[in-house]
């Protein structure tokens, strides 16, 4: 960790995004009281619904009092969103965990809002390392935890057409409907081509036993983990693949659900180039921090890079240090 200048305690030169469509399924303190006690000066700006993050803060960037720090209250995307932001505009990122899992935050030791505002007045910093994941020649987009394509982003997609039953009822019938629907898809990478049920790429090493590697590992990384589950087993193994915590996976590996070792390729690279082409009637889309990606049919390029030292993020000292 860097120990960066002190910033002014009081929140002066702030910008605070607040998306309060983030982490509706669980239950979070309100940050309003934390924001106004311990960053008065802070600009807070509640994200309204269909107002778009780069908007806010490319109108916040032309005013005379152009923030110094950009903050974020938010889940994974728009956590992910704001570290695009910040890398574009060359400030730090406050971070801090308002989704449902806080993949990103989490990996870095802050666990709450004041964690985090802790970091900022103590000028305790971290430097980063991101992916850029740019699929056909579209900007890249900033990756903060993984890019997948397959089963998962399937998955997601089946969810967010059924919004209307709400998040827990529509994931079980989304989970119903992608293990009937299931398919696998082709991957041509380096000249070769594979059958396979997903492909993961996380930022920086993760943990060898899992496939879907859902939260980094490591701050400081400069390169991809990359799980490739082939197609050889069944559909049950396919959903199975998707379980991210350690508990879940080992239950799954014990009733012999969970995907074979043989079944599963794993590479450590700075750079990967993919074709991906889904089946006639799947769609084509991938996912990233947790934000489904939609593209035209037929399918399309994914390039992943990976940059270290991208983005200075306030986050705590190590316990060890």
């Amino acid at each position: 960790m860097d120990l960066a200048p002190a910033p002014d305690r009081r929140g002066r030169g702030v910008l605070i995004v607040r998306n309060a469509a983030s982490g509706t399924a669980v239950v979070r303190a309100d940050p309003a009281g934390a924001f106004a006690e311990r960053l008065p000066e802070a600009v807070v700006h509640e994200l309204a619904e269909g107002e778009d993050l780069a908007d806010v803060v490319s109108e916040a960037m032309k005013t005379d009092a152009a923030p110094d720090v950009l903050g974020i209250y938010g889940g994974d995307g728009s956590v992910s969103r704001m570290a695009h932001l910040a890398r574009t505009y060359d400030r730090p990122l406050l971070a801090m965990p308002g989704g449902t899992f806080n993949h990103f935050v989490r990996a870095l030791g802050v666990d709450s809002v004041d964690a985090a505002i802790d970091a900022y007045e103590a000028g305790s910093t971290v430097e980063v390392g991101v992916a850029d994941a740019t699929a056909d020649d579209d900007q890249p987009l900033t990756v903060l935890n993984v890019v997948s394509v397959g089963a998962y982003p399937e998955l997601i997609e089946e969810r967010e057409r059924r919004t209307s039953l709400g998040k827990w009822i529509g994931g079980v019938v989304a989970t119903a409907a992608a293990l009937r629907r299931a398919e696998p898809l082709t991957i041509v990478r380096d000249g070769r081509r594979a059958r396979v049920w997903s492909v993961f790429v996380s930022v920086g090493r993760n943990d060898p036993e899992r496939v879907a590697t859902m939260q980094r590992q490591e701050a400081e990384t400069g390169v991809l983990d990359i799980r490739i589950h082939h197609a050889r087993g069944s559909k049950v193994r396919a959903l199975a693949s998707l379980a991210f915590g350690k508990r879940t996976a080992a239950v799954l590996r014990v009733v012999r659900l969970f995907p074979r070792d043989e079944d599963v390729e794993r590479l450590v690279v700075r750079e990967l180039e993919l074709q991906v082409r889904p089946e006639p009637g799947h769609p084509s889309v991938f996912v990233h921090d947790g934000e489904l990606e939609q593209r035209a049919p037929g399918g399309f390029r994914l390039r992943c890079a990976a940059h270290p030292a991208a983005v200075t993020v306030f986050a705590p000292q190590p316990s060890d240090s």
